[in-house]
Formats: C-alpha cells, sequence, structure tokens
C-alpha cells in the first residue's frame, strides 16, 4: 500500500488541520465541518494528479482546445456520519463522481471492547470503477477494512483511495495488512498511540461528536 503522508509537505492542508486539533477552535461546529471540507477539497486535489486521464476537446468562440481531464469512472464512498463532510469536500472537486454511503458503527461488548459492524450501504456498481474511500479518523483500522470488504458486494473496483484525516500507527498498519496492494492511503497525520477505547492519540477526539453534535449512547 502506498502512503501519502500531507504532513510530510508544508501546505495549507496542515493549517485546517491544525485548526481540526485546536480544543478551543473545535468548539466551533460550524468551522470544524469547513476545516473537513476543506481538507477534502485539497486531497481531492492532489489524487486528481494520479488518476487516469482523457484528451476533452473544447470548442470555445474562436477554435477548438485540447484539455486533459480525469475520467469520469470514480466512486466517492463515505462512512457515515463523520466522514460526510470530508466527503462534501471531496464530492466539489469530483461533481461527476457516483456516490456510496457506508453505515458502520461500535458494537461494544464492553467499556473498552466492541466490534465494528456494517448496518446498511447504498452503492452503485463497483467493477472496474476508481473508489475513493473517506473517513476522517483511521483508529483500528476495522471500520475501514469492513468498509471495503462490504463494498465488495457491488462489484470488484479498479483502485482504492482511502482518504483520512488523522491515523493511528496501528491503523495504518493494520489497512496496509488487509487491503489490496492497488490502495493508496493519503492521510494528514499519522499518531504514535491509541487508547484502550480506541482514540487516537493525540488525535482530535470524536469528529462525529465534533462536526453534528454528541450522540446519545
Amino acid at each position: 500500500m502506498k502512503v501519502y503522508n500531507f504532513s510530510d509537505y508544508s501546505s495549507v492542508y496542515n493549517k485546517f488541520l491544525s485548526e481540526l486539533r485546536d480544543v478551543n477552535i473545535q468548539k466551533d461546529s460550524m468551522r470544524f465541518r469547513k476545516n473537513l471540507e476543506r481538507i477534502g477539497e485539497i486531497s481531492a486535489y492532489e489524487i486528481s494528479k494520479k488518476l487516469d486521464k482523457k484528451n476533452q476537446i473544447t470548442t470555445t468562440p474562436l477554435g477548438v482546445s485540447g484539455t486533459y481531464v480525469p475520467l469520469n469512472n470514480l466512486v466517492l464512498a463515505t462512512i457515515l456520519r463523520a466522514g460526510l463532510p470530508l466527503h462534501n469536500g471531496l464530492l466539489k472537486y469530483f461533481d461527476s463522481a457516483e456516490n456510496c454511503f457506508i453505515s458502520a458503527y461500535r458494537k461494544h461488548t464492553s467499556k473498552d471492547d466492541f466490534e465494528v459492524e456494517i448496518q446498511y450501504m447504498a452503492s452503485p456498481n463497483l467493477n472496474d470503477k476508481v473508489v475513493l474511500l473517506s473517513d476522517p479518523m483511521l483508529a483500528s483500522g476495522k471500520s475501514m477494512v469492513l468498509a471495503y470488504k462490504a463494498l465488495l458486494e457491488n462489484g470488484t473496483p479498479k483502485k482504492i483511495h482511502v482518504v483520512s484525516v488523522i491515523g493511528s500507527q496501528q491503523g495504518v498498519d493494520f489497512i496496509s495488512k488487509n487491503m489490496p496492494d492497488n490502495t493508496t492511503l493519503w492521510i494528514g497525520a499519522i499518531d504514535p498511540k491509541m487508547t484502550s477505547q480506541s482514540y487516537i492519540v493525540p488525535g482530535l477526539g470524536d469528529a462525529g461528536d465534533l462536526a453534528f453534535g454528541i450522540k446519545q449512547d
């Protein structure tokens, strides 16, 4: 698996990532969602450089012009609910892409033990498509791998791009071992630790709660 870590480079991405982590700034849920969306847009731009392209001929008032553009064989898949703002950012750039939504949740058996279960998925046919699978937090990596396996019920993608904002080293290692070789991970930062409840340290907290409000357990 190839890994593109935005923190290895100096860009405006890191400004938005810093604000997402900031315990004071992240109290503004609208700004939190906007920053996730911005990161989605930046990720989309960088991913577009790696996509197959075609020469599109455009007629202008004075002639014709040829421009290389990405092929329209994309499916944007996201894990609800935290992935929605990140998905929206990707969709702003890949506005003609098909979309897939996956509902995954933690089924707790005790305070520290849980299993991730896929509850619902709405997806187009994925055979020979390029899939961008997004979720802002890559903690244990279990949700991402389960989501990928669920996608296979609707076809075999040509290529997988995983889009996350913050991951644990454990989570990155897990998806590297359990997802196909034609996977590329696009991520803002890889943090060294994870708690027994599978929260990334230093991380940023619960992205879903910060974006949409605290949910009732």
